[in-house]
């Protein structure tokens, strides 16, 4: 990453990692520099937070569009559902760079605020979807309830949910080995 470094500092180097990072050539993102609300005038952070926004609705269009073809696509509930998880890990690498340690907290809560209810909002985008389809005649009523019920057991808004690190403390988080009855075996 150091080439990054030798041309127009910690603004370029932003600037040019998020373009690559719009156009999905994954660039490291954590080798990016700390941003500072003093380290520029506001009219460039007027500049920076529109290249920030474009990049993550570059990603966010892009990833819907996949989204979108791949449950079109989908067989079944199962595969449906796997669209939906692995999309979720999508999501998180958007929440990430909205809300890189390197952006000053201001940027970094207001654009993290933005994508939270994009996701939001596509999620409720699907289900009203399917309440069309329900209401739509020839659509087969079960396989609505099913899409329904893939959609919320697999929501895209999961991704919402802060990963506690606590939360490993929670007895019916896991399972615990040594507290489960000890299996018999019979052997003939």
């Amino acid at each position: 990453m150091s080439r990054y470094w030798g041309h127009g500092g910690p603004y370029e180097t932003w600037v040019d990692c998020l373009r690559r990072w719009a156009a999905e050539e994954n660039p490291r993102l954590d080798t990016l520099p700390r941003l500072a609300q003093e380290d520029f005038p506001a009219e460039t952070w007027e500049r920076f937070a529109l290249h920030l926004g474009e990049a993550l609705d570059t990603r966010l269009k892009a990833w819907a569009d996949r989204l979108t073809e791949a449950l079109l696509a989908a067989p079944d509930e199962f595969s449906a559902g796997r669209e939906l998880a692995q999309a979720r890990a999508g999501l998180l690498t958007v929440r990430a760079v909205a809300g890189h340690p390197g952006l000053p907290e201001s940027l970094r809560s207001t654009f993290r605020e933005l994508v939270d209810s994009q996701i939001k909002d596509l999620q409720q985008q699907l289900e009203r979807r399917l309440d069309d389809l329900a209401a739509a005649n020839g659509s087969d009523p079960r396989w609505v309830e099913q899409r329904r019920r893939t959609l919320r057991d697999n929501a895209l808004t999961a991704t919402l949910m802060p990963s506690v690190p606590g939360a490993a403390d929670d007895p019916w988080a896991r399972t615990h080995a040594a507290d489960r009855p000890r299996r018999r075996v019979i052997t003939d």
